[in-house]
């Protein structure tokens, strides 16, 4: 009831920047064909649009052509400075070291020469969140005269409160038409927060990257805004939500930098349960302390005994021993767990038959 997305829920697209903001992250980059494997599986998964970024080397160059010339469903992104030889964004003082007036006549300058030349353009305002409200707007407003396709308003150092990213996205929103891209770091933990909140105030697409890679703290994860989008906001995308563990292993493959264990809907312990209370309800319906399975988003279901278990718990485990169940034995075996005082000892994934009741009651359609 809370989270009504009303009777005709808005479609929020979603770009992926692994190939580009991914790739700013400490320690990683990607060999072409390493890209060209990341931009298939991220079109298969039915991303909207996939962004890398050609004007940093030949490699890229390269590697954006081959991917261009797949035939993907997703729009590939190209993203370049505001110059014409580039066709990202202005910056000034401490960066492109420019005048607001020579910004503004750089950026409409920019969208318009590459209009003349057919080109769909994504303008981003970089540090928006943190510029001159009124040049901001002045800005928006004349790309838009100019004939960009759609503005991305970014929080470039993640500084922004989830009511005051909602505020800034809804102040630009009232003022152009164009379509609106969120793009916002983590650095104090907020990205999908101040994605949701920027869609909330009228953007319809949000930036992510597989696992939430990017520079310093990164941007958010595809996995958490897939789910999101399609539990949360009930928005109507074809997301293959099956990959996100496997697109999830395929850059630690590449990287050798895994998920934090607790990462949510990838991370080992997403789906790891180890409370008395929780395994003895997990056991009866997972539902109870999953928002949704993890077969759907490719993980695993895992349960942990130790000191921690109680006698729901210790019986499951008797029987997967081969042991005789009853209430007494399984009250031993929990109280034994206990004094071992050993901790976690073991860690085993839960058998999936009740897998297919358990979809059906986050379905609605269990009655039981």
């Amino acid at each position: 009831m809370y989270n009504a997305a009303g009777a005709a829920p808005k479609k929020i697209r979603i770009l992926d920047s692994t190939l580009r903001e991914g790739e700013q992250h400490p320690g990683i980059t990607f060999t072409n064909k390493q890209r060209i494997q990341i931009a298939w599986m991220l079109d298969y998964f039915g991303v909207d649009q996939i962004e890398i970024s050609p004007v940093i080397s030949p490699d890229h160059r390269e590697a954006t052509r081959t991917i261009i010339k797949q035939g993907l469903a997703a729009d590939i992104v190209s993203h370049g400075r505001a110059l014409r030889e580039d066709i990202d964004t202005y910056t000034l003082a401490d960066k492109l070291r420019i005048t607001r007036e020579e910004a503004l006549e750089r950026a409409v300058d920019t969208v318009e020469y590459a209009k003349s030349h057919g080109l769909h353009i994504r303008f981003t305002v970089e540090d928006g969140s943190r510029a001159d409200p009124g040049f901001l707007l002045e800005v928006c407003r004349a790309i838009e005269e100019a004939g960009v396709d759609r503005i991305s308003l970014p929080d470039t150092v993640g500084i922004m409160r989830p009511a005051g990213m909602y505020r800034f996205v809804e102040g630009v929103r009232r003022q152009v038409k164009v379509p609106l891209d969120a793009h916002v770091h983590n650095d104090i933990g907020l990205a999908l927060a101040n994605a949701l909140a920027a869609c909330d105030a009228g953007a319809d697409q949000i930036h992510t990257t597989i696992d939430g890679i990017g520079e310093r703290t990164g941007i958010p994860s595809l996995a958490e805004v897939a789910v999101a989008l399609t539990y949360l906001y009930r928005s109507p995308n074809d997301l293959r939500l099956d990959m996100l563990q496997d697109l999830s292993r395929l850059i630690q493959e590449y990287t050798s930098v895994p998920p934090y264990d607790s990462k949510p809907i990838v991370g080992e312990c997403a789906y790891k349960h180890k409370a008395g209370t929780h395994l003895a309800a997990i056991l009866r319906n997972p539902a109870a302390y999953e928002p949704i399975p993890p077969r759907i988003v490719g993980n695993q279901r895992r349960i942990v005994f130790g000191e921690l278990a109680g006698k729901t718990g210790a019986a499951y485990l008797m029987a997967l021993l081969g042991l005789e169940k009853s209430e007494s034995g399984a009250r031993e075996v929990a109280a034994g767990l206990k004094d071992l005082r050993m901790g976690d000892m073991i860690d085993i994934p839960l058998e999936d038959r009740l897998e297919k009741k358990i979809i059906n009651a986050h379905n609605g359609q269990e009655k039981e």
